[in-house]
């Protein structure tokens, strides 16, 4: 028989205590813990998974098999690069996002276009009535995906015994319960050990799990922290509902890097591939508009060219507004002391408002020199030329510092047609300028670079 119990789970660490406390001992957040009711099962009893396994026994490194199994490929490109390359067998990939971003699309557009897989979706939140919906909304191909509702793990592992799945796909695991635990689903003991039960059945059959997760209102994702620890991968798919594009990160994985993102455009029939995100981040004319300065950034290994607009003008409410949209507002602050301290622009009576064009958020220190010549352009009322692009970091003395990956940002300027670069004087070592058809413009201080931009 099961005894059950009361204890107090931290909500952000998973952190449990017999009583409740105010501050957390293990990650030091106040008011975390909330109560939950567990039942505990006896010692001598495992929890079933439904798939017979053999117990494992210790092994040494040098008789370990590592055979070099592909990847699977998920037949979308910007997918497979975030995941580094392709879904690896075994591996557990938590996929988190804003209500109604597109993490349920992005799964089901990607379930219809393999057909050569035998795919288990589970709903725990819509029927199989609405799946059928979205996915004649999405594509008109026929898939052999199963779709099954249910939100019982222990019913889940017998319709994957019964299927014999190569992928299995779960939306959402705050949806999901077990017997063991007599708390509602999504409630932090849930979603612990759904999560790790999960994870083993992954490890001991060999098969993908794609999992698809709630975040909370701070952003991050939803349930224990322990859950992100527990998985493979997470993947984050963010962006704002009143634009049209969709950005997927990586913000940890084990089988490749986190600085990768996919580009995603939401349309009418799903979401699209953005493979040359810089033609859609640049607007299609802004000669003779001040405040406009194109950046070359890099985001993982690829480099596209954005647009940052600025504002300036006379604070008449009071104390001067400072504003930044897809910028750190803290580095913004910064560049404007420099501007006013080392070059002597008197912003300080001004308010600056700035923006990323196109809804993204880049921490590229490459896009300093840009930011601060958009700033000058509005200040000024000078209109830098459209066929100019730029990248720079910028030092506390108005020292322009070299940047990583030069080539790649001014291999894509060329790409689109731009005629000059303006790019840190010690990144023209090891250049051969012969080759290239864009003017290449090295400057080494911040007077210089405005010097090369307004004469």
């Amino acid at each position: 028989m099961a005894k059950e119990k009361t204890v107090y789970v931290c909500s952000n660490c998973g952190q449990d205590s017999p009583k409740w406390v105010g501050k957390c001992p293990s990650c030091g957040e106040w008011n975390t813990y909330v109560e939950e009711i567990v039942r505990k099962e006896p010692t001598n009893r495992r929890p079933v998974s439904g798939i017979e396994t053999q117990k494992p026994r210790p092994l040494a490194l040098s008789d370990i098999e590592t055979d070099d199994e592909p990847r699977i490929n998920m037949h979308d490109d910007e997918l497979n690069r975030v995941l580094g390359g392709g879904l690896v067998p075994g591996s557990l990939v938590l996929i988190g996002g804003e209500p109604g971003i597109g993490k349920s699309t992005l799964v089901m557009q990607t379930v219809l276009h393999m057909p050569e897989k035998k795919i288990l979706y589970v709903s725990g939140e819509e029927s199989a009535r609405q799946l059928k919906l979205r996915a004649d909304r999405l594509s008109k191909a026929s898939s052999d995906c199963l779709i099954v509702c249910e939100t019982s793990l222990e019913q889940i592992y017998v319709h994957i015994k019964n299927t014999n799945p190569d992928l299995v796909i779960i939306d959402s695991i705050q949806t999901i319960s077990t017997e063991s635990i007599e708390s509602s689903p999504g409630s932090i003991a849930q979603v612990r050990e759904c999560s790790a039960s999960i994870l083993r059945f992954a490890k001991e059959t060999h098969t993908p799990v794609l999992l698809i997760g709630h975040i909370n209102k701070e952003g991050s994702i939803a349930g224990p922290k322990v859950l992100e620890h527990i998985v493979d991968t997470v993947l984050q798919f963010e962006g704002d509902q009143h634009y049209m594009y969709r950005i997927l990160r990586s913000i940890k994985n084990r089988f490749g890097s986190t600085a990768e993102l996919g580009i995603y455009e939401m349309r009418q029939d799903g979401l699209r591939q953005v493979n040359n995100p810089s033609e859609l981040l640049l607007s299609q004319d802004h000669e003779g508009m001040s405040g406009v300065a194109i950046a070359s950034a890099i985001e993982g290994i690829r480099p596209f060219l954005i647009e940052t607009q600025a504002l300036v003008s006379s604070a008449v409410y009071g104390n001067p507004q400072r504003s930044a949209t897809g910028f750190d507002l803290r580095r913004m602050n910064m560049l404007l002391a420099v501007l006013e301290k080392r070059v002597g622009f008197k912003l300080a009576q001004k308010d600056v408002f700035l923006n990323i064009a196109g809804g993204l958020k880049v921490n590229d220190p490459a896009i300093d020199l840009p930011v601060i010549s958009a700033i000058l352009s509005s200040n000024m009322d000078a209109a830098i030329e459209p066929e100019v692009c730029m990248a720079g970091e910028i030092g506390l003395s108005g020292e322009i510092r070299p940047v990583n990956r030069i080539e790649q940002r001014i291999g894509e300027a060329e790409k689109l047609g731009f005629k000059r670069f303006l790019l840190p004087k010690y990144n023209l070592q090891g250049i051969d300028t012969k080759k290239l058809k864009i003017e290449l413009v090295p400057v080494k201080k911040v007077e210089e670079a405005f010097r090369a931009l307004f004469g």
